[in-house]
């Protein structure tokens, strides 16, 4: 269709129904604002000549699972209703061409760049060559396009920015050259792949999942060519509650060592033990084990790993209480989990600045804040920087928000919502 067309049908209401399904009725003006100022970026940026299509995948938000899933464990996930979303259309020069807003414009040679390449490592130009590569290593079509992008999925936020991005290429992929069939799993999975091997980083498995499938989602990774994902159909909206997010513009930098301790020391227990990760063993084998690892891995080595077998228990429970309709137990459990996290995963904040610990203020925060009240609250993500979230009554979310803003600056405390759809072409 071509781009007059569409922004015509937006005014037109003839995507109301879609648009209100992905962001709610109360932002409906504002979703078709932003699909209209997107078409008109293509055009700026490729020309008014192309048939384009518009695309949407999710942000995510861990609600369980915190550092379980590169061992392969268990998580709860949901997407979420921030997402990136993009204006595309197909090619015949077998380059993809996407501009980003905020960023330069990435073009990419997909018939060239067809493995990896350390000096991209770190770069989209990669994640773009590493989902092509991942579709025609799997047998579907690949071909050229151009695409304008925007996201709403804050980088650094602990809401998968770079995952949906993975996710998005392979969408539109799947909807330009092979009849929308590549499944959202799949799709996933191949992101995985792309950030592995081409970007560079030993990412899991559950922020693709998560940002492609939809709505809350149970995933277990043991096996990690086939995790089972288990839909979890709870409306927190229809329950009177959201989810916040609150940034709290903690430093990033530096942290790639902290983040990387996590997995590896989790899986140094499990050398020990004879295993690949911590799945393969159990906590009695830890337990047992205790005054070897504490000579040869040190004491947090073993927390963590305890961490890992008290978080699947705390997932499988969570997930029940879901599909029960209990969210008190659920919320139990959210708070177990943000303990464990502080105490024994030690992902809170980095001992290279101990000055600086804005997850444990906001922590802090909001126990101070909502104790007493039907509400949640955990570290989330990667933790050490970034982001905490707290599930929250509606009716107590203008308390939290101001509490939170006040001390994080204005917008800190992100009022989200669980959305049904992961990745989709919107038309």
């Amino acid at each position: 269709m071509k781009s007059i067309q569409l922004i015509e049908l937006i005014n037109n209401g003839g995507l109301d129904e879609k648009l209100t399904l992905l962001y709610g009725s109360a932002s409906l003006d504002a979703a078709k604002a932003r699909y209209i100022n997107a078409i008109n970026e293509f055009v700026a940026t490729f020309g008014e000549e192309h048939d384009a299509s518009l695309y949407t995948v999710a942000g995510r938000s861990e609600l369980s699972g915190n550092h379980t899933d590169h061992n392969r464990g268990c998580v709860v996930a949901a997407s979420i209703s921030l997402d990136i979303i993009a204006v595309a259309a197909p090619t015949t020069d077998g380059i993809v061409r996407v501009k980003s807003e905020g960023f330069g414009e990435d073009a990419v040679d997909i018939n060239v760049y067809t493995s990896p390449v350390e000096e991209k490592f770190g770069t989209s130009e990669s994640i773009i060559a590493g989902m092509c590569a991942g579709f025609k290593m799997n047998g579907h079509k690949i071909g050229g396009f151009v695409a304008y992008t925007t996201s709403s999925v804050l980088k650094g936020s602990g809401l998968s920015s770079s995952a949906a991005f993975e996710d998005m290429i392979g969408t539109i992929e799947s909807h330009l050259y092979n009849g929308g069939e590549v499944s959202n799993v799949e799709i996933a999975k191949l992101a995985q792949y792309a950030e592995n091997k081409f970007f560079g980083k030993p990412c899991g498995l559950m922020d693709q999942v998560a940002c492609a499938y939809g709505g809350a989602v149970a995933i277990d990774f043991e096996d990690t060519k086939n995790p089972v994902i288990t839909p979890i159909n709870f409306d927190f909206t229809g329950a009177g509650y959201n989810l916040c997010i609150v940034s709290t513009g903690g430093n990033h930098a530096d942290l790639t060592d902290d983040y990387a301790s996590v997995p590896a020391e989790m899986k140094a227990v499990a050398a020990y033990l004879g295993k690949e990760v911590l799945r393969e063993t159990d906590e009695d084998a830890v337990i047992a084990a205790i005054p070897a690892l504490r000579e040869k891995l040190g004491d947090r080595a073993i927390m963590r790993a305890i961490h890992f077998f008290n978080e699947n228990k705390r997932v499988e429970a969570q997930k029940n209480a879901l599909i029960a309709g209990d969210i008190e137990t659920f919320f139990e459990n959210v708070k177990a989990s943000g303990r464990s996290s502080f105490c024994y995963l030690q992902n809170v904040y980095t001992t290279k600045n101990v000055s600086e610990q804005g997850l444990s203020l906001a922590l802090c925060l909001a126990e101070q804040t909502l104790s007493g009240k039907s509400a949640a609250w955990r570290v989330h993500g990667g933790g050490f920087a970034g982001t905490i979230q707290a599930f929250v009554k509606t009716e107590d979310v203008a308390q939290l928000k101001s509490v939170m803003d006040a001390c994080f600056g204005e917008g800190a405390c992100m009022v989200l919502n669980i959305r049904p759809v992961g990745a989709a072409r919107v038309i």
